[in-house]
């Protein structure tokens, strides 16, 4: 009887541990369901996303413009020049022609066609770290897909070089002057030279004071470090350039060096050679640069310095280029990548301008003859960034003032060191602007063409 009344005693307490084990299980259970679920994004977050971004896509601004989520989330156009209103439809006919930035909106269309394999969406906790998980401030993926966008268009050797990459021209230009500069630190810095006409811009803290880029080599003290800097082909002539001032450095800027721009003869091989992101696929907004250097030692002593004195190129920049980049490649020999759509565009402009020029006296472009193209295989037109126009006439003295005056905006040659009866018209802007552009020239060249007769 004791023992039973013993074992019915042990029955409570049995159940009693059996409720308080369930009940430590689900308190645990909720615990971290709790904890895990605050840290998971809910079901669906980039289809909203990706809802916002295509409804502002469909907007399409009569064409002339580009629509934004502004302020309260409501989509805003933003209005090509000389165009206004809500929905961009309102032309300005007193708007002056933009024929002077140097924005690569010809490629807009390409990109709104392939908006599916180029576009991203980005988790907000994306780029929390500055540096990836190798350590490095570069992605590994992105120095890979760089390499074999040279080496699938044909422009550059990369095998066993070193590639540095800075957001600015300003930067990487700044830490290779140093990285070439004598290692005496005691020694003066070297300075950069140019042949005019050139593209000044990213350089002039590194010009040589008192000496112009046209200047004669026998007038240098054999003490004055110089590095050419070769920019090729040349902004704002699109000619292909050689070093020619026999410097103890050079650094070639192929910015325009690709098949949309000039015709690639060869892939170059120089020591230094320097590229952007913005020239081939258009995006001016994204700032990144790169450095090709063969040396290794210039290479550590570049790095070097632009670990110390510039900040890294950003996360979010280096997605976003990856993601170009990989469809850039994708694209290519379909016969509607990214070279062949910018090569056509630009080769219809140049042509219609080089034709309107062509019956005018008063005015002339830069002669510019088909050359093989190892990228296309095959003999192309030529389809400059830019026209180097000059005033022929001895009273069109400025030739910037000329355009000017007749409601068209150009960049003066004296800006490239070269003489004021130059000025250079941007090709690369929109439609829009182009259609302006050729307008404004019509009037002027018909004007010509009355008064004359």
């Amino acid at each position: 009887m004791d023992e039973a009344r013993r074992g019915g005693r042990r029955r409570p307490g049995l159940k009693l541990l059996l409720f308080l084990y369930a009940s430590l299980f689900l308190n645990v259970f909720f615990f971290c369901y709790l904890v895990l679920s605050r840290h998971q994004p809910p079901p669906g977050w980039a289809r909203s996303a990706a809802r916002d971004a295509e409804a502002v896509a469909a907007i399409d601004c009569s064409g002339h413009g580009r629509a934004f989520l502004a302020r309260g989330g409501l989509p805003v156009c933003e209005c090509n020049a000389c165009y206004s209103g809500d929905d961009c439809s309102q032309l300005l006919l007193d708007c002056p022609a933009d024929a002077d930035s140097e924005d690569p909106l010809f490629l807009e269309p390409y990109w709104q066609q392939h908006a599916s394999t180029s576009s991203i969406v980005s988790p907000g906790w994306q780029c929390m770290r500055s540096r990836t998980m190798g350590g490095d401030f570069i992605s590994a993926e992105l120095d890979r897909h760089v390499r074999l966008l040279h080496k699938a268009a044909e422009n550059a050797i990369t095998d066993g070089k070193f590639i540095l990459f800075g957001s600015e021209v300003g930067e990487l230009l700044h830490a290779l002057v140093h990285a070439l500069s004598a290692v005496n630190a005691s020694s003066s810095p070297a300075c950069l030279v140019a042949s005019a006409p050139h593209n000044p811009f990213g350089r002039r803290h590194h010009e040589c004071i008192g000496i112009r880029s046209n200047y004669v080599k026998g007038s240098l003290s054999p003490a004055t470090k110089i590095i050419e800097h070769v920019t090729s082909p040349n902004d704002p002539d699109g000619l292909l350039q050689q070093s020619v001032l026999g410097a103890s450095a050079v650094i070639h800027d192929h910015a325009y060096f690709w098949p949309h721009y000039s015709s690639i003869p060869a892939p170059e091989d120089e020591d230094i050679m320097l590229f952007t992101i913005s020239k081939i696929s258009g995006h001016a907004g994204i700032r990144l640069w790169w450095a090709v250097i063969k040396d290794q030692k210039t290479y550590q002593k570049a790095a070097e310095y632009m670990s110390l004195n510039t900040m890294v190129v950003s996360c979010d920049v280096q997605l976003r280029v990856l993601k170009l980049i990989r469809v850039v490649i994708s694209e290519m020999g379909k016969g509607g990548g990214i070279f062949e759509f910018g090569y056509k565009t630009l080769k219809t402009r140049w042509s219609k301008l080089h034709k309107l020029v062509s019956s005018s006296n008063r005015f002339s472009i830069q002669p510019l003859l088909p050359r093989y193209c190892n990228y296309f295989k095959k003999i192309r037109d030529p389809s400059p960034a830019y026209a180097w126009l000059k005033c022929e006439m001895e009273e069109d003295e400025d030739c910037y003032a000329v355009l000017k005056k007749s409601g068209i905006a150009s960049r003066s040659g004296t800006l490239f060191e070269a003489n004021s009866h130059y000025t250079r018209l941007s090709l690369v802007r929109t439609e829009d602007d182009f259609d302006l552009l050729t307008m404004r020239m019509e009037a002027l060249v018909s004007k010509e063409l009355i008064a004359s007769s």
